[in-house]
């Protein structure tokens, strides 16, 4: 486990034991990612970058807080490199206050499959 405040990044090892524990799983690549690579099963899919770069930031979090329901609750951030997973975890744990966010090092291609791991379609 690499804790670089404000959120921690969690190995696939980890990551299981941690989804084993009612984790939620927050994918937030977009739709054409989730459908070449797969998902991580039990993942909630909720995209936040755009192809631009560009974001929604209400429309992110009207879906996220349908999973995420209290800023004390833990969840995972995934992407594809955690290079996104960065950014949107320092967004909500230093500006929205959200206290245990996690993400996968490495994000899915990285940190998933590139270890054995499997994704659905």
């Amino acid at each position: 486990m690499f804790n670089a405040e404000p959120f921690i990044s969690l190995e696939a090892e980890e990551f299981n034991e941690k989804v084993k524990q009612g984790y939620k799983v927050i994918d937030i690549r977009r739709a054409d990612e989730w459908e070449y690579y797969g998902v991580i099963e039990g993942s909630h899919k909720i995209t936040f970058f755009d192809e631009q770069g560009g974001y929604d930031i209400d429309a992110f979090l009207n879906a996220f807080t349908d999973v995420v329901t209290d800023k004390e609750q833990p969840f995972i951030l995934v992407c594809a490199h955690a290079r996104r997973t960065k950014a949107v975890a320092e967004l909500l744990a230093l500006q929205l206050k959200y206290k245990n966010v996690y993400e996968l090092d490495g994000g899915i291609n990285w940190g998933w499959i590139d270890k054995g791991y499997k994704t659905v379609k």
